[in-house]
């Protein structure tokens, strides 16, 4: 029993001292086998004529498009776009200022708003608002047409209008009176066609709201 212990012990060491001899060597071994197993890298481009070509490098004519970059296998491992273009740039900028606001509006609906209830009702005291000075333009624009029609009939009195051959020239401040009432008729048209205008957006913009208000709280609840 102790002769098989003392081989035992003694193999041991043989093994030991074989390994410290061998120890040296084995990272120039390791490393000799990382260098021969590195994957060689290759990259396919499209020439002008839409040819593809394949090779180690890029010719410095096709540096500056899109290309792809394959391992050995001939499996694509990258990709490298072409530079864009100034309307490109221009074009991805505007993209991500559109996703911006987007982003920042659906947080402002969700944060402002509990239910669709409370958009309709905003929506209806708005369009209220609108539909009152519409009202009230409409009631004013009937004065100044009535009134105007008045100066109108008067100015018909005088020179020019007049066929009669003793009719005196208009005084100033009627003509005046004229011009100053027809501007004001046609300002106040204006604005009520510009205050339609805005009764119409708004409401698309509410409409706009509620849909996008239950998109969001939908994705929500799922």
């Amino acid at each position: 029993m102790l002769l098989v212990m003392v081989r035992g012990r003694n193999i041991l060491l043989n093994i030991m001292a074989l390994t410290t001899a061998l120890a040296p060597a084995l990272p120039s071994v390791a490393a000799s086998g990382a260098t021969t197993s590195s994957p060689t890298q290759t990259y396919r481009w499209t020439d002008d004529k839409g040819v593809v070509h394949y090779g180690d490098s890029v010719p410095p004519e096709y540096s500056g498009r899109e290309r792809s970059v394959l391992n050995g296998q001939g499996v694509e491992v990258g990709h490298v776009d072409a530079p864009k273009t100034a309307a490109q740039l221009a074009a991805q900028a505007e993209a991500a200022e559109l996703a911006r606001q987007r982003a920042q509006r659906d947080q402002t609906l969700l944060s402002t708003y509990v239910s669709v209830k409370d958009i309709e009702a905003l929506r209806d005291e708005r369009l209220a608002q609108i539909d009152g000075q519409l009202q009230a333009t409409s009631t004013y624009m009937e004065s100044l047409a009535s009134r105007l029609g008045a100066l109108q009939e008067r100015a018909l009195q005088f020179k020019p209008y007049s066929s009669e051959p003793n009719a005196r020239r208009m005084p100033d401040d009627l003509a005046e009176d004229l011009v100053r009432t027809a501007n004001e008729l046609h300002n106040q048209r204006k604005g009520l066609d510009a205050k339609h205008q805005e009764q119409t957006e708004m409401r698309a913009q509410f409409e706009s709201d509620i849909q996008r208000f239950r998109e969001l709280t939908a994705k929500a609840r799922s």
